[in-house]
């Protein structure tokens, strides 16, 4: 049985960046599970199986489809639970609800003044137009203007990293010993920042740049397979 994931990329195929289509690549890994990964462009996703999603990743698991990044990685814990867990359990599924809530709601919109712009110039022309126009509808003002102010918003990201510096000064992976999936959920975030600008987003020797290489390592390097 072939497994898919489609996932988010702009010109080049082998760059795909979407923070969302990352955690499910980790967590098909983390289970020790095959899959092939497709990435598509923005404007490609309406035609992709059918229009069943306005948005990826999407799973296709033999003839099953599953969209969202957590209702897909709650899938795979209940249809492999003799493969690795990405929970440890329902207090990991709250544990990752609350990282989920935390990278969307904290961490995403700071990543997107430091990205937009670079996301907007990796993409085709077609997507390019779709992207611009979405993007300054929502933010209200030009790409050129809302990523205008990087270096405040990377200092704004250490600021807003802090809880995770504290429980990575007592653990090496926010699961605990080893990672699970709320790791992903935070790798995604800042490898989609990682992939899409090039960017040191923190010093060597912070906690979470540690914690972020040892997640680059996780499953044969598959995070540094992007450089």
């Amino acid at each position: 049985m072939t497994r898919i994931l489609y996932s988010l990329c702009g010109r080049d195929e082998s760059r795909p960046f979407s923070p969302h289509c990352w955690k499910v690549s980790l967590a098909l890994a983390h289970k020790g599970l095959d899959f092939i990964e497709k990435p598509v462009a923005f404007t490609e996703i309406p035609k992709l199986e059918g229009g069943f999603s306005r948005t990826v990743p999407i799973l296709k698991d033999g003839d099953r489809l599953v969209r969202d990044s957590f209702d897909i990685a709650l899938y795979l814990e209940d249809t492999y639970p003799d493969r690795p867990t990405l929970f440890g359990g329902e207090g990991g599924k709250a544990l990752s609800r609350l990282v989920e809530g935390f990278s969307q709601t904290l961490i995403h919109p700071v990543l997107t003044k430091i990205a937009v712009k670079d996301i907007h110039d990796m993409l085709a022309e077609p997507d390019q137009v779709y992207f611009r126009e979405s993007r300054e509808a929502r933010l209200g003002q030009t790409l050129e203007a809302f990523s205008a102010a990087r270096e405040a918003a990377l200092a704004d990201l250490s600021l807003r990293l802090e809880p995770v510096r504290h429980t990575l000064k007592l653990q090496p992976f926010i699961g605990g010993a080893t990672p699970l999936f709320a790791d992903y959920i935070l790798f995604g975030a800042l490898q989609w920042a990682r992939v899409t600008t090039g960017l040191a987003l923190l010093p060597d020797e912070d906690p979470v740049a540690l914690w972020f290489g040892r997640c680059l390592d996780l499953h044969g390097g598959m995070g540094r397979a992007v450089a």
